[in-house]
């Protein structure tokens, strides 16, 4: 639904989305592999916010990890409209000071100012919390006068809207085609409170949700477009944070899947005690569900008890990584260095559980201290947050700052060896990909699917078959992977392994930072390669 509020005026409302940092976790290497593609993910709280707009206001949408906004656009807007993560702050303020510079309006909203609005002062307006009462008083306020106040206004909501009275994103206003993979929220908020997470103080424990009916609605909205992306990732904060919901929703996405001969996979992420839901993991594999992002930060049961992550340790870690793969499901891990239980032995951990597990992708940060969190005001107390340029993260380590980012670099070079890597493919060619729904030739043959394959089959034999430096172990892998008749196999592991590869040389040549929060400045071009109200996760945030 839009907003109900009555206007008198018609408005032109300009929603920039900032650029991200590039990490691990955004696959921004292998964008060039894809034909088109520009950025990792629709950012799906602006793009809501864009679809609660009343009918007669004109909206506009630049997602800035495809393009500028350009000056004709902000001088086009009577307000612009701002959201993102704490990673995104510098970008977010220098869209505040076009948008001001052309005469406009500047608003603010989502999670990184709703966790800190200290950060952004110059701003206007500025949103805190999730869509409801607040946006419809400030669709009052610019309905009655777009010119800027004399003083920062603050809107904070205390009625949310309800997830089932949720618009559909305006998928519309951007080029999905562009976008590695789509965007769908299910449900908000998680039931769990780990130490590092702002998710409960943003969006509460106990898990909102959307109606099936909606969510079947927006996929209905993304598959309509030409070229939409192959994969779409919920962005629940924990898929299975209401798991009788959960239970009571995929049925709804099975029957949506062979309804319309399976057009998309599905990825999504949740707490690793997600492999004692049997009846959950059946109805995903047959849902076409294949990844599962899952925060294991640390394969020491110790420092999960300390970071209040002992639901982790519900089942074997190991044990049940491996059962997640018996549904079809590739775990993609996060983890943390540099957290207060880490000894000289943690390192030899992390590694043997690296190789042990065989998880492909691992997205490993240093520890961050974010806002509106127990870590934060934990480490408050003890006097350990620190604001110092030079270093990697914001926390004072209780391990010299220097040891934990060189154990985090060997960390990388150990797990994105190229014949490592490969080698983990490799496993998940036997015990995860052959575990998969299988979908009848005639829905795998569209004419997207035909050219997705073509464009990538060939980017991948020249660039990562012929012209890299890794070839041999990516063909031993291939190979291994057409033997047993997994094409699709062939080119996940081409484009996924070539990010990572590049992606890891370029941070142990200092070129990228060793937390995906972290505020040191390194030497490198600016990258376009990547809510309000909600996040478009580039990957967690709270990892």
């Amino acid at each position: 639904m839009r907003s109900t509020v009555p206007v008198s005026s018609t408005r032109r409302i300009l929603c920039v989305f900032p650029a991200y940092t590039p990490s691990f976790g955004t696959f921004q290497h292998a964008y060039p592999l894809m034909g088109g593609v520009k950025a990792f993910m629709p950012p799906q709280g602006l793009l809501l916010i864009a679809a609660y707009m009343p009918e007669r206001w004109e909206v506009r949408f630049v997602d800035e990890n495809i393009r500028s906004a350009t000056a004709e656009e902000f001088a086009w807007a009577d307000a612009v409209f701002v959201s993102g993560m704490h990673v995104q702050a510098p970008q977010i303020r220098d869209i505040q000071v076009r948008a001001q510079a052309a005469g406009c309006v500047a608003v603010l909203g989502g999670p990184s100012v709703s966790g800190s609005p200290e950060q952004y002062p110059g701003f206007d307006y500025i949103h805190l919390g999730e869509i409801g009462d607040a946006t419809d008083e400030l669709i009052r306020r610019l309905d009655a006068d777009v010119s800027r106040p004399p003083a920062q206004v603050r809107l904070e909501t205390q009625d949310r809207l309800g997830l089932a009275d949720f618009p559909t994103p305006a998928y519309g206003q951007v080029p999905l085609r562009r976008y590695l993979i789509g965007s769908l929220q299910f449900s908000s908020g998680c039931p769990y409170r780990c130490e590092f997470c702002d998710i409960p103080a943003l969006y509460g424990r106990q898990p909102r949700l959307k109606t099936p009916e909606q969510l079947l609605g927006e996929l209905d909205a993304i598959v309509a477009q030409p070229g939409h992306p192959a994969v779409v990732y919920f962005v629940d904060d924990n898929f299975i944070g209401n798991r009788k919901a959960t239970r009571e929703m995929l049925p709804h996405l099975v029957e949506w899947q062979r309804r319309n001969g399976y057009p998309v996979q599905f990825a999504c992420e949740a707490t690793l005690n997600m492999a004692k839901q049997p009846e959950i993991l059946e109805l995903m594999r047959q849902a076409n569900f294949v990844t599962v992002f899952v925060g294991i930060e640390t394969p020491e049961l110790d420092a999960l008890k300390v970071i209040d992550k002992t639901h982790n340790a519900a089942v074997p870690m190991l044990e049940g990584i491996a059962t997640l793969n018996s549904y079809g499901l590739e775990v993609t891990s996060g983890i943390i260095l540099g957290l207060d239980t880490e000894t000289a032995e943690s390192e030899d951990k992390l590694l043997a559980f690296i190789d042990r597990s065989n998880v492909p992708v691992l997205t490993m940060n240093l520890l961050q201290a974010l806002p509106r969190t127990p870590l934060w005001d934990r480490l408050a107390k003890e006097g350990r947050l620190v604001e110092d340029p030079r270093l990697e993260s914001n926390v004072r380590f209780l391990r010299p700052h220097d040891e934990v980012v060189a154990s985090w670099r060997r960390a990388i070079a150990h797990a994105y060896s190229p014949e490592r890597l490969f080698d983990r493919f490799r496993h998940q060619i036997d015990v995860t990909y052959v575990n998969r729904v299988r979908i009848p030739a005639k829905d795998r043959l569209t004419r997207d699917n035909l050219r997705r394959a073509l464009v990538l089959g060939f980017n991948i034999a020249v660039r990562v078959g012929l012209l890299s430096d890794y070839r041999r172990a990516f063909w031993r892998a291939a190979g291994y992977a057409l033997r047993r008749g997994q094409i699709e196999a062939v080119f996940n592991m081409g484009f996924v392994a070539h990010h990572l590869i590049r992606f890891t040389r370029e941070a142990l040549r200092g070129e990228q930072n060793a937390s995906f929060y972290a505020t040191r400045a390194v030497e490198r071009s600016t990258r376009r390669g990547q809510g309000w109200w909600r996040r478009g996760r580039p990957e967690r945030e709270a990892a």
